[in-house]
């Protein structure tokens, strides 16, 4: 149904790199495999919810999902959007506390879940797993920085809008002074990655295409003026 071949075992899996949790030794992929169930999500799964106790872990091995927090008057903010190979509720496991963000999937995933103590068990017998597992709770540690930073220290809504689009501009082409990207987020999405309202989004993409630096076209970032965004944000 959602077009994704699920990759049933990490002994054959040709989607490691070195960016993926699952670059281990093969000792640690062998116990890894036996200990991990694969499932294919469909988009817009709820996985983890934010509260929740926690009863695991999820590997995200193919798509995207957003990890966000909500508060009590129901104001979401996406924290970050996770990327194939990252390990997802592995605080909440470690500690013992609950899980601090809810994640739901923005296109069908593929993800392998491994119970809290099955995942605990194999950190405590795994140190290049353990490792891999500490770096990657610092570099989560790290982006929650980065979100207080942008959010907390920006002067206004439309510097770190036009943060959110060189940032996201990173990864696209470059064809005679303009970036295109494929941005396959709906403008509410946009708003909670941003910290703002969908209707400040829709008029600043309106405001930036009209003075020539981005527009939005279907899922198709365009950014025509790369050096004015730069001035936006002071880099």
């Amino acid at each position: 149904m959602s077009g994704l071949n699920c990759v049933e075992s990490c002994l054959n899996c040709n989607l490691r790199s070195g960016s993926f949790f699952c670059d281990l030794s093969q000792a640690s992929i062998e116990a890894f495999n036996k200990i991990k169930h694969a499932a294919v999500f469909p988009e817009h799964a709820v996985v983890l919810v934010e509260g929740q106790n926690p009863c695991g872990v999820f590997e995200l091995c193919q798509g995207r999902a957003k990890l966000s927090t909500t508060s009590r008057d129901g104001k979401t903010l996406i924290v970050r959007i996770a990327e194939a190979g990252e390990i997802l509720g592995l605080h909440a496991v470690v500690t013992g506390g609950r899980y601090e963000l809810t994640v739901e999937t923005m296109q069908p995933c593929q993800l392998n879940y491994v119970g809290r103590e099955d995942m605990l068990r194999f950190l405590a017998g795994h140190a290049d797993a353990a490792l891999h597992a500490t770096q990657h709770l610092a570099r989560d540690c790290s982006d929650a920085y980065g979100v207080a930073r942008t959010i907390g220290l920006s002067h206004s809504v439309s510097e770190r809008f036009a943060r959110f689009l060189l940032e996201t501009a990173a990864d696209g082409e470059v064809s005679n002074g303009t970036v295109r990207v494929r941005l396959a987020m709906t403008h509410e999405e946009i708003s909670q990655l941003v910290g703002t309202s969908r209707e400040t989004i829709t008029r600043l993409l309106s405001e930036f295409r009209k003075n020539a630096m981005a527009e939005l076209k279907g899922s198709m970032l365009i950014i025509h003026n790369h050096p004015a965004l730069k001035n936006m944000v002071g880099a």
